[in-house]
């Protein structure tokens, strides 16, 4: 009799580490899910930031008078790119995420005001570069808007399979921390669109 109970408190033991097993590995791979997702992400920012100077290159010529609008893009760039490096870091971070989504929102704010600026240059519109540009930059933000949202699924499954018990019992023995998603600033309502920029 005892040796019976002893093989089912082996087995029950051995099914339990084989589920804690298992359960740990599924929120890594959760984990590593959502932070490729960011990588995506990455990609299309950066792509987004090597295209702007050349749009405000291109710009300069015919938008002088415009000096203002034109630095605001830079600076707006630039305080973007710091957002991205605090959110490559530590992806899903509350903070850093936060971080991203208020530069990002400025960015697009700056380069909102800037289409509107362009606008009354007709022969910036009508320029080939130019409309080259603006055509690969919308095409950037729609995969930026892609990414963001496959981004923001796969934190919803790493955060749903970290909080459901008894995965949540797993994540909190091996300090499986929330991860955030990236969400429009309060303070930058514009950019749940993409910005437009067709001249």
């Amino acid at each position: 009799m005892g040796l019976v109970i002893g093989i089912i408190v082996a087995v029950v033991v051995v099914l339990l580490i084989l589920y804690v097993i298992a359960a740990y590995n599924g929120l890594v791979r959760a984990r590593n899910a959502f932070q490729n997702a960011f990588a995506q992400i990455d990609v299309q920012l950066q792509r987004r930031f090597d295209l702007i100077p050349n749009l405000v290159e291109t710009a300069k010529a015919y938008m002088s008078h415009e000096r203002e609008t034109l630095e605001a893009v830079t600076q707006a760039r630039g305080a973007a790119m710091g957002g991205l490096s605090a959110a490559q870091a530590s992806p899903g971070d509350p903070v850093a995420m936060q971080k991203l989504a208020s530069t990002q929102g400025a960015l697009a704010s700056a380069l909102g005001r800037f289409t509107a600026v362009a606008e009354a240059y007709p022969d910036l519109k009508a320029n080939q570069n130019m409309m080259q540009l603006t055509e690969e930059l919308t095409s950037t933000e729609n995969k930026v808007a892609f990414s963001r949202q496959a981004f923001n699924d796969s934190v919803m499954g790493y955060n749903n399979r970290r909080q459901a018990f008894p995965g949540s019992a797993i994540a909190g023995m091996f300090h499986f921390g929330p991860a955030a998603q990236w969400e429009i600033a309060p303070d930058h309502p514009e950019t749940r669109d993409a910005p437009k920029v067709q001249f």
